[in-house]
């Protein structure tokens, strides 16, 4: 499946459009706490296990996002945007979410 933010494929002509697809991951407050527990894993202002947190959850959304392409039969998905919120009580979790248009190109 070919990804984009942009609105078409160079190269591809898109001959069908076939419906809004999205993907959500939500990362729960106790991930939020391990992170500060490891704080020692952050090293010039980056912490490492958080960032391949936010990286698996992003996969996570972008899998689920395909999976419905695929189900409307699409081989690609332009116009894709990601989306990083906090959501919950407190704000305690973050949900990654991504968003785009299926569709079927030649």
């Amino acid at each position: 499946m070919k990804l984009t933010t942009t609105p078409g494929l160079e190269g591809e002509v898109i001959t069908e459009y076939c419906g809004v697809v999205t993907g959500e991951a939500i990362l729960g407050a106790n991930i939020f706490r391990d992170f500060f527990a490891g704080i020692r894993d952050i090293v010039g202002g980056r912490s490492g296990a958080y960032e391949k947190e936010l990286r698996k959850a992003r996969q996570l959304a972008f899998e689920e996002m395909e999976a419905q392409a695929k189900t409307l039969g699409a081989n690609a998905i332009v116009g894709i945007d990601i989306d990083y919120e906090t959501v919950g009580k407190d704000s305690s979790m973050l949900m990654v979410s991504v968003s785009g248009t299926a569709v079927k190109t030649r």
